[in-house]
């Protein structure tokens, strides 16, 4: 049995922790205002911008010619997943639920015979993805020193994933990030962005009708390195939203799980204390009645 000392150590060391994660809920709460209205407000602005070019793509003549961001390299071999994680950790599940959607794609990826090449975006999918796929990550990309998601980190992304499309390192382009619901739910999301999906995409595609200057080809030209990077930055949008929800949930639930310690160890003191209280009384008798 713990001493009474030991005992008064381990609750005070609990009040502490329960302190600092309930600092951390509350912080979390207010940074998750925050970014849960910066995500809604970019979903209407990607998804708009996926039909415009699902309607450009619907008025090209010559398929052939068309760019290769839209209809790609012509080839299927190469795989590029962008596994956009965060920096940080106490966020519960968030991160876990990322790489395991990941991995799950990786091993589909391996059984259909096909090459797999990996970036990570976010230290923790690093961290994690590196023991079992190191030679398969060929960058890692952190954004600690950004307080917010931004347009201009998004960018960095797609520069890069159009680059290596330019110099035909890879064939099909595929993202991963969790797509906010609620605090409670966050949705393990799995995106191709190059080739543009429109199989996929014919769902959401509005029957507004447009009429375009100068030719779809040139638009298209310039408005699908934007819609690369307009589509990484929604996912970092939903990932910053889902981050802040999952972590405000599990420090609610260390919080919680603290209180509980604390009134177990508290009732433990108490025992221990009337046990030596109790010990101390039958010391006394016994010495006095042996006088």
């Amino acid at each position: 049995m713990a001493s009474l000392d030991d005992l008064k150590k381990r609750i005070a060391s609990v009040k502490s922790t329960q302190k600092i994660t309930k600092a951390m809920k509350m912080v979390a709460a207010a940074k998750l205002r925050r970014a849960q209205e910066s995500a809604e407000k970019g979903r209407p602005y990607s998804e708009k911008m996926n039909n415009i070019i699902l309607n450009l793509s619907s008025g090209i003549s010559d398929k052939e010619n068309a760019p290769k961001l839209l209809s790609g390299s012509g080839n299927d071999k190469v795989h590029l997943c962008v596994v956009m994680t965060s920096d940080r950790g106490l966020c519960g599940g968030f991160n876990s639920n990322i790489i395991k959607k990941a991995k799950s794609y990786f091993a589909k990826l391996a059984e259909d015979g096909k090459d797999l090449k990996i970036i990570t975006v976010g230290s923790k999918g690093n961290d994690q993805l590196k023991r079992a796929y190191g030679d398969k990550i060929i960058a890692n990309i952190s954004f600690k020193e950004s307080k917010h998601a931004n347009y201009f980190d998004a960018e960095k992304v797609g520069k890069m994933v159009i680059e290596k499309f330019g110099a035909e390192e890879f064939d099909v382009c595929t993202i991963f990030y969790n797509q906010f619901k609620n605090v409670i739910t966050q949705i393990p999301q799995a995106q191709q962005i190059i080739p543009l999906n429109v199989e996929n995409s014919e769902e959401d595609k509005s029957d507004d009708s447009y009429e375009f200057e100068p030719d779809e080809d040139e638009i298209l030209s310039n408005l699908l390195p934007k819609n690369i990077s307009t589509q990484i930055f929604k996912a970092m949008l939903e990932n910053s939203a889902s981050e802040q929800g999952s972590r405000m949930s599990a420090m609610d639930n260390a919080t919680r799980n603290a209180g509980e310690m604390v009134d177990k160890l508290t009732i433990e003191y108490n025992r221990s204390r009337q046990a030596a209280i109790t010990k101390e009384l039958i010391e006394i008798i016994s010495g006095a009645e042996s006088l």
